[in-house]
């Protein structure tokens, strides 16, 4: 019986192949990553086309339906995505962490610069909000693989 890798410290650069073309990978665009949220109790489960890795700690992705999901974040940040793009990666990845409204104006637009265009093409008028997330801890299929 194999034992389970090690737990290494965050290091999302690993994955972002996986994760920046999910939404563009495979014909079915199933492997687009799905965020959940609670809000009010109730969770909020919504796919992001627009996920991506922003740096080593953080993920990101333009919030174009300013509907459940941002009311989500705003009123409890504690989120999960999970992604599968079997284009790239056998495995199932789920990240958790805190997310929040991008406020600052400069970052906002570096966030839509990385906005993959199919994505932009769907709020022209640049309506949407940046989101961005603080990840704690990511799993591969049932094993935790990176932890803060």
């Amino acid at each position: 019986m194999s034992s389970a890798p090690p737990v290494t410290p965050i290091d999302l650069t690993q994955f972002v192949e996986i994760v920046d073309t999910a939404r563009t990978d495979g014909e079915r665009g199933q492997s687009t990553g799905v965020v959940a949220t609670s809000n009010d109790g109730q969770p909020d489960v919504a796919l992001k086309g627009s996920l991506m890795v922003w740096d080593a700690d953080h993920l990101a992705w333009w919030e174009r339906g300013r509907l459940e999901t941002e009311a989500a974040v705003r009123a409890n940040p504690r989120v999960a995505v999970m992604l599968r793009n079997l284009t790239r990666d056998k495995r199932t990845i789920r990240f958790y962490g805190e997310a929040r409204i991008v406020e600052d104006a400069e970052l906002r637009e570096r966030i839509w610069e990385r906005v993959i265009q199919v994505e932009k093409d769907t709020d022209p008028e640049k309506n949407g909000v940046a989101i961005i997330v603080r990840v704690d801890r990511v799993r591969a299929g049932k094993l935790d693989i990176q932890r803060r």
